[in-house]
């Protein structure tokens, strides 16, 4: 199922999108419960308790889409360095802080998190801040697991279980704020630096370890990479993350972003006011944000 969270006549709602992503019919949620987008209905799930019914279908283009978590429940948790490719890219580009000599490619998974006020939705622009704040602002696509049913110390071999579904993540990223204060936290965390969307696929229409990952910057390709490429794949980042922190039903996970960032290019090519950031994912769609 793709689960949608949009905007009706001024009221929030969660919906199920039918299967020509024409339409979608909003679940019989509370105004309380449907601010959350689709959290409420992955709880449901995992406490095994039926889904709510469902209303008169909708066209999806009379609607204002959403994130599909508007507002995560915690931080959103992030890979980073979690493809070869990307990892020498990034590794090379004197801006990783994380780079030691001969560890180009991470032993472990590195771990960073955004905060959750950082999420924007398909459509909303990601805002680039003033000029003496940051003037190096990048895109990185990836795809992100959704948490179905929480638990901790999940083995690898069982990690898959405990995954929903699956979005679209845009991790933008303040490069000079993430090589000067070495902790990632802050340059991953400004104001709509977590486009989302455009909606939840669940983990039954969609293998997430094997799936093309794709970017466009106004139309032209910049990254196109399979999550099978993955350094730590998705049960083991579940196994690493979950080893210590208790996961939770609507947790997300960014698996990281391939090849082709802008800190790549020599010259760097960093967004500017006026670019067009599209992201495509085979199974999910495409989550496209304007840079304002």
């Amino acid at each position: 199922m793709k689960i949608v969270a949009f905007r009706q006549n001024g009221q929030s709602c969660a919906g199920l999108v039918s299967a020509d992503l024409q339409q979608v019919q909003p679940f019989d949620l509370p105004q309380a419960q449907a601010e959350l987008g689709a959290l409420p209905l992955i709880e449901m799930y995992a406490r095994g308790e039926p889904l709510p019914a469902l209303q008169a279908a909708v066209s999806l283009s009379d609607v204002q889409i959403t994130a599909p978590l508007p507002r995560p429940r915690r931080n959103i948790f992030c890979v980073g360095k979690n493809y070869f490719a990307h990892a020498k890219e990034f590794a090379g580009s004197g801006f990783d802080s994380s780079a030691k000599s001969g560890g180009d490619i991470p032993a472990d998974p590195i771990i960073f998190t955004k905060v959750p006020e950082s999420v924007v939705g398909p459509g909303a622009a990601i805002t680039m801040p003033a000029a003496r704040v940051s003037s190096a602002i990048d895109y990185e696509a990836e795809l992100a697991v959704i948490i179905g049913r929480g638990g901790k110390g999940i083995a690898a071999a069982d990690a898959m279980a405990h995954v929903w579904g699956y979005t679209i993540v845009n991790d933008i990223t303040a490069r000079d704020w993430q090589s000067r204060h070495q902790q990632w936290h802050m340059g991953k965390s400004f104001d709509t630096f977590c486009p989302m969307g455009p909606w939840l696929v669940s983990a039954d229409e969609l293998d997430g370890t094997k799936t093309n990952v794709r970017c466009y910057v106004n139309g032209e390709e910049r990254q196109n990479a399979s999550t099978a490429d993955l350094i730590f794949d998705i049960p083991k980042l579940i196994e690493t993350l979950s080893a210590g922190i208790t996961l939770y039903p609507g947790d997300v996970i960014a698996t990281g972003t391939p090849v082709g960032v802008g800190i790549g290019f020599k010259p760097p090519r960093y967004l500017r006011a006026g670019d067009v950031v599209r992201v495509e994912i085979d199974g999910i769609g495409s989550l496209e944000n304007p840079v304002r």
